[in-house]
């Protein structure tokens, strides 16, 4: 019992991030039923668990830093219209079948980091605040989308290209395993590199990381380049899924994103977090949101509750915080009586 109380204690979010998903879990288990668990409810819930998370691990890497990146959505929605028409012809030059789809992943990827790069160069270089700039771009990035499409969907695309979205890997769909790749990559790089160490300095006091001789800038650049990057590969995975692009795909996903973030444990503030709780988070509020569907709860009742999740979880890190702070103050008195 002391040896389990010990090593909840070295991640106390994490350990009630589990707790919670747990206890919410059986819940919904004892509600619902065993349709909760059938295998076809849980391919469709990892169906669907990949576009979302890419973007919630996007808004983890600019919460990290102490900012927030609100233009992942409209990111995800342009870079997936610019693929749509390389896939139905009108920008392949001339290329078709498997050489149509590489072009199409490669203009993707592109357009992603270019959307990266650009809110990454205006926020440092003009010490705009990341809510404001990146609030500027969102709607700039839609403006693009709607001036490309004029409002409607795109289509037709080649066949072939779904396949990403439909193939099977151990009956799990190969979406969720590549973003599940994704993960344990960014997980690795922020916990074993110097760039992972520079990133977590960086987030926590830019001022501190400056003086121990780190590029706020480039480090800035660097963080919103990945933040474009996820947010792309998003859109490529929209785009399979939905099989169209349009404008306006996915709003409400941009809340959740803030939500899974907080119960994941991020430090809005920056410095602070691990991807494992944020992906906990995310497959809670797939299994949520899946249960809520199976409920037949309406929309406005799903966002009463996020919205109620999010207060709750903002109340429970502020109470997390200062019982830490209270720890740390009580072991410092021991050690100097």
């Amino acid at each position: 019992m002391k040896k389990i109380r010990e090593y909840m204690n070295r991640d106390l979010n994490l350990s009630i991030l589990v707790t919670l998903t747990f206890a919410i879990f059986i819940t919904l288990r004892i509600i619902i039923g065993p349709s909760l668990l059938s295998l076809n409810n849980i391919q469709s819930m990892l169906f669907q668990v990949p576009e979302f998370g890419f973007l919630a691990l996007a808004m983890m890497l600019s919460n990290m830093v102490g900012g927030i990146d609100l233009s992942i959505i409209a990111n995800a929605n342009t870079v997936a219209i610019f693929t749509a028409y390389v896939l139905n012809g009108q920008l392949s030059f001339g290329t078709d079948g498997a050489a149509r789809i590489i072009l199409a992943l490669i203009f993707a990827i592109v357009c992603s980091l270019l959307f990266g790069s650009f809110n990454g160069i205006l926020i440092s270089k003009t010490s705009a605040p990341p809510l404001i700039a990146t609030l500027g771009t969102m709607t700039l990035f839609q403006g693009i989308g709607m001036a490309v499409t004029g409002g409607a969907s795109v289509g037709d695309l080649i066949p072939e290209f779904s396949m990403i979205a439909k193939a099977k890997l151990l009956e799990l769909p190969v979406i969720f395993w590549i973003f599940l790749g994704a993960a344990v990559i960014v997980g690795l790089v922020l916990t074993y590199t110097s760039f992972g160490r520079n990133f977590y300095l960086y987030g926590g006091n830019p001022v501190a990381a400056r003086f121990s001789g780190i590029h706020n800038e480039k480090m800035c650049i660097s963080t919103f380049l990945l933040t474009g990057l996820l947010a792309g590969i998003a859109g490529i995975i929209i785009l399979s899924r939905v099989n169209s692009a349009k404008v306006g795909y996915g709003d409400s996903y941009l809340l959740q994103t803030m939500i899974v973030c907080v119960v994941g444990g991020i430090d809005p503030n920056g410095g602070k977090g691990k991807v494992q709780g944020v992906v906990i988070a995310i497959l809670l509020m797939q299994v949520m949101s899946s249960a809520f569907t199976i409920m037949s709860l309406s929309p406005y009742t799903k966002k009463l509750i996020w919205g109620i999740m999010l207060v709750c979880v903002l109340g429970l890190n502020h109470i997390i915080g200062n019982y830490s702070e209270y720890k740390k103050l009580k072991m410092s008195m021991k050690a100097k009586a």
